[in-house]
């Protein structure tokens, strides 16, 4: 049986699988340009599939795209303030535990607790087009 070659190191592997790189000087406007028609795909790959003739597709952006950035945004903002997932996760170790007073304050901070989860959904779903009920918004 022959001897296999030992596989290449460093530069010889990612040489031989990768090629020789290849740079590109462009203007800042040039640049822009390129980013908005590349819509996100890596610079690279719209590079190779426009100049390759191949299929330059555009990116997607899932099934059902954000209809309204601006709610989307203003949730995205209120979750990072809301220190949500931290109180939770208190309020769950405590009610295992039983160390969980009800009382009428932490009854009434629960309650406001839900009111502002219950807003954030309604806003969530406002993004995605859809409204509270469930139905689809026209668009």
């Amino acid at each position: 049986m022959p001897e296999r070659e030992p596989p290449p190191t460093g530069d010889q592997s990612d040489k031989r699988r990768h090629g020789a790189p290849f740079s590109l000087r462009l203007t800042p406007e040039e640049r822009k340009a390129l980013d908005a028609l590349a819509d996100g795909q890596p610079l690279g790959a719209y590079i190779k599939d426009a100049l390759l003739n191949r299929e330059v597709r555009p990116r997607t952006r899932g099934a059902k795209p954000v209809k309204d950035r601006a709610a989307l945004a203003k949730l995205l903002g209120l979750l990072g303030q809301s220190r949500l997932s931290q109180n939770v996760n208190q309020l769950a170790k405590a009610a295992n535990t039983g160390s969980l007073p009800l009382n009428e304050e932490v009854h009434k901070a629960l309650l406001e607790s839900c009111g502002a989860i219950h807003s954030m959904r309604d806003l969530l779903l406002t993004a995605l087009g859809l409204t509270p009920g469930g139905t689809k918004e026209d668009g």
